[in-house]
């Protein structure tokens, strides 16, 4: 009896002890898959408390960025001046907005080496600095911090003494351009298109920026710096468009040494207009602040992958009509559509010629609506809504008659449309309107009328009257030079080309060589060359689109899908910059059941392209990318 009984507590005691164990190693591994569905990888010193881990606990997370209030730049101002502390109120608010935490420093805190716990720095305006201040910027940025500069910084000493552009050239790469000159109270600002830090804006947006500061044009000159905007007008400023351009950046970012620095060349008070200049400007700066501080950053490009920029050959057939035989056997050998426009009247007089044009594309109807008065008459003098309905809608059945397809296209006549026009185009089914007004994009907009939408498309480029008729450009080689200027211009925005000629001046046959010649361009430069029905439907599908992204650890990104459109959207590519130099990328999702995805990368990189497929209106999809960070 003794032995069993020691035998029975000897049994008891092990199984006692195996189960602690057992249950010790399944709440380990259930914390661990917790972890890895939350974080994705990750090592054991990540999850290990360390004391920085701590004190941000019992006493609060220390700020990562600080703002710069420069002594030294105040006493350069006028007595009285209240222009540095105004900046500085933008800039906390701007932050706020963020929920960024933030210190306002001293020249001191940066002399005394005492600012590297921080991953950003703001330097609003801080026109005069010192020369310890200056070193120890610069040895920040080796290191690995960010900084966002705006104006001419340290063209001053700490004593105001004129020290030049130096500083600029050297640590951001650019070279001063000219300051704009206050004589106009507001100048136009060109972002640019596909870049992480103009993402979810549109291509060739034009800022308004108030000169009263007297904004920076540069030239970037080093290959680590990236021109994100420009001054030029090609409208109403004189000289060559592509000099004028590369001399006139106002935003510039990239990396010194092993750090990354974002610069604008005004400051965020001068930005005025109306409430759509502010949303925009909100977004450049958030994308600005996430790009310096590392954050994840999502977007779907303007154009189908492969592409940098998209073009459509717009025939328009006025008089001379039979010169448009001169170019389809152009756009036969090449392979290419064109949107051809013209007039119901024209069409039912040339029939066959219409019939055999709608083989080459598409046709769109070419529609009076109405026009300006006078030269003195500055109100535009379009048709009442009835008339322009009755008008648009009589083309379109002529139109489909006769080519025996579907008719989505309006041009008016002289370019110019209307509310009414809008409301008019949308309830007698068409898709775009192509005009020749200015808006506010190198892209096409997309309008809501109700429950449908109508997506409009701006002039973008000099057509062959105002080359050829108004420029007096008879020689191909100069006719060829002013197309490609703007093409160029085009590309450099990333916008759409609309390439706008007539049957009687470019497609005469002394002509028609030029036009060869711009589509072998076209395609040489990686543009999407196609109609206008096909930009129309990439974008009204593009524009439904929602995505957010956000790390959700060392080596784990989150992006969220979502289509509150009426259809299904395939062959979606979301562009996704890490900020983070990543291996072995893997993706995976939040929900069992949810469709799979794809993703390209190439080792070393930072960028990764999430393929999705199948996106029904009204879901949500989210996927985890997972990567290692490369040492």
């Amino acid at each position: 009896m003794a032995v069993n009984k020691i035998f029975g507590v000897k049994v008891n005691q092990f199984f006692i002890i195996l189960s602690g164990i057992v249950i010790l190693i399944s709440a380990f591994l259930i914390y661990y898959f917790i972890l890895r569905s939350i974080y994705g990888r990750f090592d054991v010193d990540d999850v290990i408390p360390n004391q920085t881990v701590i004190e941000d606990f019992l006493f609060g997370k220390s700020p990562e960025v600080a703002i710069l209030y420069s002594k030294y730049t105040e006493n350069t101002l006028p007595v009285g001046s209240t222009w540095l502390n105004d900046n500085l109120s933008t800039w906390k608010k701007f932050l706020d907005n963020l929920n960024i935490k933030y210190d306002v420093i001293s020249d001191q805190t940066i002399e005394n080496s005492q600012h590297f716990k921080y991953k950003l720095i703001v330097l609003p305006g801080t026109k005069s600095i010192s020369n310890e201040e200056a070193l120890q910027l610069k040895k920040y940025l080796e290191d690995g911090g960010s900084i966002f500069a705006t104006g001419g910084i340290g063209s001053y000493s700490d004593d105001g003494k004129w020290r030049g552009w130096e500083y600029l050239n050297q640590v951001f790469g650019i070279q001063f351009s000219y300051e704009l000159k206050p004589n106009e109270f507001s100048k136009i600002h060109t972002v640019c298109g596909s870049l992480p830090i103009t993402a979810n804006i549109p291509t060739g947006f034009p800022l308004k920026v108030a000169t009263w500061d007297r904004p920076m044009a540069v030239e970037v000159l080093d290959p680590r710096t990236t021109q994100v905007s420009f001054w030029y007008n090609y409208r109403l400023d004189d000289g060559l468009v592509r000099e004028e351009i590369k001399k006139s950046a106002g935003i510039a970012f990239g990396n010194y040494g092993k750090g990354r620095f974002m610069w604008m060349g005004f400051e965020l008070n001068s930005i005025i207009g109306v409430q759509e200049d502010y949303i925009y400007f909100e977004r450049l700066f958030n994308n600005s602040i996430k790009w310096l501080l590392y954050s994840p950053i999502a977007y779907v490009r303007d154009w189908p992958t492969g592409y940098e920029a998209a073009a459509v050959i717009i025939p328009v057939l006025s008089d001379s009509i039979a010169n448009i035989n001169n170019l389809l056997p152009v756009l036969r050998d090449e392979g290419l559509p064109a949107t051809f426009f013209v007039d119901p009247l024209t069409a039912e007089m040339n029939k066959s010629v219409i019939k055999n044009i709608s083989n080459y594309g598409e046709v769109g109807a070419l529609v009076d609506i109405g026009f300006m008065n006078s030269i003195n008459d500055k109100k535009n003098k379009l048709n009442n809504y009835n008339l322009q309905l009755e008008k648009i809608s009589k083309a379109k059945s002529v139109l489909e008659n006769i080519v025996s397809k579907s008719v989505t296209g309006l041009l008016p006549l002289y370019g110019l449309f209307d509310n009414s026009t809008l409301n008019a185009v949308v309830n007698a089914d068409y898709k775009y309107v192509l005009t020749d007004s200015l808006t506010d994009r190198s892209v096409p907009k997309t309008i809501i009328r109700g429950d449908k939408r109508i997506v409009t498309m701006t002039k973008t480029a000099r057509d062959d009257y105002e080359v050829i008729r108004d420029f007096g450009l008879t020689l191909p080689g100069f006719q060829f030079y002013t197309y490609q200027e703007d093409l160029d211009r085009t590309l450099f925005e990333g916008g759409m080309y609309i390439f706008k000629v007539h049957t009687d001046y470019q497609c005469k046959s002394e002509n028609i060589g030029v036009l060869r010649d711009i589509i072998k361009e076209l395609k040489r430069k990686r543009f999407w060359i196609t109609t206008a029905s096909e930009i129309q439907k990439w974008y009204e599908k593009r524009d439904y689109i929602e995505i957010r992204s956000d790390r959700r650890g060392k080596t784990r990104v989150a992006v969220k899908v979502s289509n509150p459109g009426v259809d299904n959207i395939n062959n979606l590519v979301i562009d996704i910059d890490l900020n983070d130099f990543a291996n072995n990328v893997t993706i995976g999702s939040e929900l069992i059941g949810t469709k799979p995805a794809s993703v390209k990368h190439s080792n070393g990189s930072q960028m990764v392209y999430l393929f999705i497929d199948d996106l029904k209106p009204g879901e949500s999809r989210q996927y985890y990318l997972d990567y290692d960070q490369v040492n």
